[in-house]
């Protein structure tokens, strides 16, 4: 393995995964309340490993093909960011607990839990734009390492959404106040809004 190529992939996957999106604000919220952490962090992962691969592979020119295939993920993720967004602003305003870790707390369930984190994450085109088309395109620097390339970038994605999602639990005590809790309700409502306009403002 080229590990040059490898820790070029390693640094530049972390570099756009880091910032604060949907998906990261999801496995947050997630790894704070302690539900289905590692199941979230596992397809988010797992998700931005394929969309990696299918970049790496040269399927970046999907959407040229397929014209009607950037509308339909644009309205479709701004859709669903703003009914997502809308639920954690109604939290915001009113939910008069802080975070519970009472076992006995009704918890949502697994496939439901599945289904918003993939949706999160499948019907974002932000997600296509930087693995698919930008670690794609960058690849092409590696031509002949891009498989080392690859490892790298999804070795960045396993490494910060299982860190994310675990280390989110040390938090818990803060957001065991109320206002915290209200406060990180309203702030992921905020970015799901903001993502969501920027999908229809095609931004």
């Amino acid at each position: 393995m080229d590990f040059s190529a490898y820790f070029a992939g390693l640094s530049l996957g972390l570099s756009l995964i880091v910032a604060i999106g949907a998906q990261n604000a999801f496995v947050l919220r997630q790894g704070l309340r302690g539900e289905h952490v590692f199941a979230v962090c596992l397809a988010c992962a797992v998700s931005d490993a394929v969309l990696i691969a299918c970049g790496v592979l040269g399927f970046g020119k999907l959407i040229a093909i397929v014209p009607w295939l950037d509308p339909l993920m644009r309205y479709g993720g701004a859709a669903f960011l703003i009914c997502y967004g809308a639920r954690s602003l109604w939290s915001a305003m009113r939910s008069a607990n802080g975070l519970t870790t009472d076992p006995v707390a009704q918890k949502t369930g697994l496939v439901k839990t599945l289904l918003a984190c993939m949706a999160i994450t499948w019907l974002n085109p932000h997600v296509y734009l930087d693995t698919v088309v930008l670690l794609g395109s960058v690849s092409t620097q590696f031509a002949a390492h891009r498989t080392a390339f690859a490892a790298g970038a999804m070795t960045g994605s396993f490494l910060f959404f299982f860190a994310l999602g675990f280390c989110a639990g040390w938090l818990r005590p803060v957001f065991a106040r109320p206002s915290a809790w209200r406060i990180l309700e309203a702030i992921i409502g905020g970015v799901m809004w903001l993502i969501a306009l920027k999908l229809l403002l095609n931004l």
